[in-house]
């Protein structure tokens, strides 16, 4: 995934101010985050800067996270989204330091993070110690925020003829059309793989080998000119509404959130679901570290994830906030037994070691 700069600055101020109240007047006037402080507000350090994935995830945390922190604490939080990318933490953190505080990373990038120490050390007692989450959600260097899956979907209104797995994205004849997938070696190479036949347990023993990577783009070089590529997951389901693609690799919670608020009727195929885990990071040398934390005790109260939970359905990380989840709101999470049952799980461990040299190929392929 890329972290694109245009429109980001102008989106993140604009949530910020609607975030905080400052007016446009105030903004207009040059007015910062801390000269447009309220009354007692301590001064001399930035707002506490929050980066997660933007779209209807990134409004249900503003809904059920960001604001309700912000109220119940008095203190203002500034709102950025990004597309992920190894490159683009390592840049901010080589050219000097980063604006950003907080940063919801995907299992991959927490890992290489946290090995070349660009996040800060979790302190567990400051969030309600290792016992208040699900054990894969505790790492040395983050906190898991979320599960999710990356899942075939189609706009059932459009193509009635459901499809059963990611062999038919590749299918151009059953399948007319163009077909999106996610810019970037991980994901992609997978679904390439499975699809050409590779069971799920064997995905990762094959793509270790040259001759299984050799396989995988050979897959995709099958339907090289019918792919959409999506770099900001807000994008599948707004091609999917728009008749661009057919069939898209998505985020599952964006496909459920887009018939949920837009009633759109759009199918999910959880057969060989792609499953992961998002955590957050707090950047290495962040001034805004204690500020940090105590959104991060906040939003991983089970309360808290559980309502996240019911406005778009990515899985809990908090232990005992699945107890609080009615069955069917459950049945829709990827952490479901069905789904989970499903499911490719993302060998985290694998793009850690081979992230760096597959995104060179990959992006190789994609110029040649």
């Amino acid at each position: 995934m890329r972290w694109t700069t245009k429109g980001r600055a102008m989106r993140g101020r604009r949530d910020w101010l609607a975030a905080t109240g400052v007016s446009p007047l105030a903004a207009a006037l040059g007015l910062s985050p801390l000269t447009a402080a309220r009354p007692g507000q301590a001064q001399g350090l930035r707002d506490l800067t929050v980066v997660s994935w933007g779209g209807a995830y990134q409004d249900a945390q503003r809904d059920v996270l960001f604001r309700p922190w912000m109220t119940a604490r008095g203190a203002r939080m500034l709102e950025e989204n990004w597309d992920g990318g190894m490159d683009v933490l390592r840049t901010r953190m080589r050219d000097g330091g980063t604006n950003w505080d907080l940063v919801q990373v995907e299992g991959d990038q927490l890992l290489i993070g946290c090995r070349e120490e660009l996040f800060e050390p979790m302190d567990w007692d400051a969030i309600g110690g290792r016992d208040a989450y699900l054990p894969e959600a505790v790492h040395s260097c983050g906190v898991g925020a979320a599960h999710y899956a990356f899942v075939l979907a189609w706009d059932r209104a459009r193509h009635p003829v459901a499809p059963t797995g990611w062999a038919d994205l590749f299918d151009l004849a059953r399948f007319p059309g163009k077909r999106a997938l996610r810019r970037g070696p991980k994901t992609t190479l997978e679904i390439a793989l499975m699809a050409d036949g590779v069971p799920v347990a064997e995905v990762y023993a094959r793509l270790a080998t040259p001759r299984g990577q050799d396989r995988a783009f050979r897959k995709l070089d099958s339907i090289r000119a019918e792919i959409a590529w999506w770099d900001r997951g807000s994008q599948p389901p707004l091609w999917l509404a728009n008749g661009e693609v057919a069939l898209a690799c998505a985020y599952n919670g964006r496909i459920s959130a887009a018939n949920l608020r837009d009633g759109r009727d759009f199918g999910i195929i959880w057969q060989q679901n792609l499953a992961g885990m998002g955590s957050w990071v707090i950047m290495r040398g962040s001034p805004n570290k204690a500020q940090a934390l105590d959104f991060l005790n906040f939003a991983g109260r089970a309360e808290a994830q559980a309502r996240l939970a019911r406005i778009i359905p990515y899985g809990v990380t908090a232990a005992g906030a699945a107890a609080l989840l009615t069955a069917p709101v459950l049945a829709q999470l990827p952490t479901a037994p069905a789904q989970a049952a499903a499911a490719l799980r993302l060998d985290e461990a694998f793009w850690q070691r081979n992230l760096d040299a597959l995104t060179r190929r990959f992006r190789a392929w994609l110029r040649a």
